[in-house]
């Protein structure tokens, strides 16, 4: 696309006076010379505007690019002694990391466009002539940034919008001069160790190491090729020399902010079927666990590495902060079904929590992991997942399973009430109450139920409550289809009636705490029979075993009865011999 630019200078005479062309320029630092001496002569204000012409669409996109003057906006007398209430006061402190995360923040798509980070943006003055080129982009990026400080001060948004648009002109200018009087030398791989050196012990050593590391990568196709070049500057650092942190640093620097960006991320770790994956990538990445397909990813293979020597620690913290980001979003893990939501969910979890240390909060991600649950609580979710359940029972195990995989005690408190409907509606007992399934199936069904429910995450009343419900249920069955009172009424031994009582309590069969209850005093009652423990020895010994060990008989039953909570007092002293 072929464009034609031109500098126009501006004055303004007089408080009320408007704005006179009076030059046309070809230089920018020319025109803005041009202005500053127009003021200091009689002019009460001047301005420079950029304007570009586009053969192609024959359209000029016009941009202020300088603007000062004595009279130019009034300020109230109570405003005079404010100061500016800028995030920054010299061009210097754009390049802070606050700075050049904001600014991150409110370019990104300029950035992922021209696959720059910020670093690079604010030493090349092609990109800058690119970025003020845009227009708007660059003016509602100020903006943005006048409205956010003016919401905390007294002083005006146009004020503040007046003071950024002199400090990022400065730095505008400060990089064109730079650039045209060749101050960020041109590199090539070997010669940065000794850059590095050189400008340690500088002032603006990082700024003009940037500026040469910026000119370096210039010439890169893609984010991966970015990463290698960086990384292999690290090779160059001499182990004990001046220069050393400021390469690793440098370079550390710019592989964040590579990390921190969206389309980088992406680019690096390849096209995923689903945010679980992709999630998954970051974390085996942030781990230092090399990727299975790293074919044509060099650059991502030697982060791996360097990740995995617990090397670039500012990077190891952009993917940490990314993976917890990627938690607190609204995007699902696996759309399609919330059951592969949860099972990647808890994969994940199990793998991210071994590198809780130093580059990751535990308390940021138990926050973000709380922040996920609750979004995956809401009614329409959870309607969804209890829609294919055939009984109600299938629909409380289907809350059991979403319990287990959610953390935060106010969301277990939200599950919550969606449990307690179910169990509580008639349609629940009488599904267990119907004679089309056997006892001892509606049981065993309860009975795991209820278990699951009692080493729930539930508040402990809530917990006791629903658990209790599935208990009371039990009993019902159990007194209906008559199943302590069958065994009762078989004609057979004690012993049988007790072996029986205990194969039972093997399959699971009783809920707790009521009908456990009842089927332990069952129990006690058939050991005091008279004439159990000599029924029990004859059963297991056979009638011509004169060896058997009687005392360890009697020990493997104290064993077995204290499995299913009668102790060993208990059953000696109820035992009949």
């Amino acid at each position: 696309m072929a464009q034609q630019i031109h500098f126009e200078v501006f004055t303004r005479r007089g408080s009320k006076g408007g704005w006179n062309l009076v030059e046309v320029r070809n230089d920018r630092d020319d025109a803005i010379d041009f202005a500053k001496q127009l003021l200091n002569e009689d002019a009460t204000g001047v301005k420079v505007v950029k304007e570009t012409y586009n053969d192609e669409t024959g359209d000029y996109l016009s941009l202020k690019i300088f603007e000062d003057g004595h009279n130019k906006m009034k300020l109230a007398p109570a405003q005079d002694e404010v100061p500016h209430s800028l995030p920054c006061f010299q061009p210097d402190d754009l390049y802070s990391y606050h700075s050049r995360k904001t600014i991150a923040r409110l370019i990104p798509e300029f950035l992922a466009r021209n696959k720059v980070t910020v670093t690079e943006l604010g030493h090349r003055a092609d990109l800058l002539e690119k970025l003020e080129a845009t227009g708007t982009l660059l003016q509602h990026a100020i903006q943005k940034i006048a409205v956010a400080q003016a919401a905390t001060s007294t002083v005006s948004v146009q004020q503040i919008m007046k003071n950024l648009y002199e400090l990022t002109n400065k730095s505008f200018h400060r990089v064109y001069r730079d650039v045209k009087k060749d101050r960020f030398p041109e590199v090539q791989p070997g010669g940065f160790g000794a850059l590095a050196d050189t400008l340690a012990a500088q002032s603006d050593g990082r700024y003009i190491f940037n500026g040469a590391v910026a000119r370096h990568l210039q010439n890169t196709k893609g984010w991966d090729e970015k990463v290698f070049r960086l990384i292999n500057l690290m090779e160059e650092a001499r182990e004990g020399g001046p220069g050393a942190g400021l390469l690793l640093s440098a370079v550390d620097s710019i592989i964040a902010e590579i990390l921190s960006g969206s389309a980088a991320l992406h680019e690096l770790i390849g096209s995923k079927e689903n945010l679980a994956v992709a999630v998954m990538s970051l974390v085996m990445l942030f781990l230092g666990q090399e990727p299975e397909e790293s074919e044509g990813r060099e650059g991502l293979l030697l982060l791996t590495r360097r990740f995995a020597a617990d090397e670039l620690p500012d990077s190891r913290c952009a993917i940490a902060a990314r993976i917890t980001a990627e938690f607190r979003s609204v995007k699902r893990l696996c759309p399609e079904s919330l059951v592969q939501e949860f099972k990647a969910l808890r994969r994940i979890a199990n793998l991210v929590v071994t590198g809780v240390g130093k580059y990751l909060s535990h308390e940021d991600l138990v926050a973000a992991f709380t922040l996920r649950s609750k979004r995956l609580i809401t009614h329409e979710l959870l309607g969804e997942h209890l829609a294919g359940a055939a009984t109600p029972d299938e629909k409380l195990e289907r809350l059991l399973f979403v319990e287990e995989n959610i953390i935060g005690a106010k969301n277990k408190r939200q599950l919550a009430t969606f449990v307690v409907p179910i169990l509580t509606a008639a349609s629940f007992q009488d599904h267990f109450l119907s004679t089309k399934t056997p006892v001892l199936a509606r049981l065993q069904r309860l009975a795991v139920l209820n278990a699951r429910l009692r080493r729930s995450g539930f508040q402990e009343t809530e917990r006791k409550e629903m658990a209790d419900t599935l208990d009371r249920i039990a009993c019902d069955v159990e007194v209906r289809g008559k199943l302590f009172e069958s065994i009762n009424a078989k004609d057979v031994s004690h012993v049988e009636k007790a072996t029986t009582l205990l194969r039972l309590f093997i399959a699971e069969a009783f809920t707790a705490p009521v009908l456990t209850a009842k089927a332990r005093e069952l129990m006690v009652h058939y050991l005091s029979k008279p004439g159990f423990l000599s029924g029990y020895v004859a059963q297991l010994a056979g009638p011509d075993d004169e060896t058997f060990d009687t005392s360890a008989a009697v020990a493997q039953l104290m064993r077995t009865l204290e499995k299913i909570g009668i102790t060993e007092e208990t059953g000696l002293k109820s035992i009949a011999a």
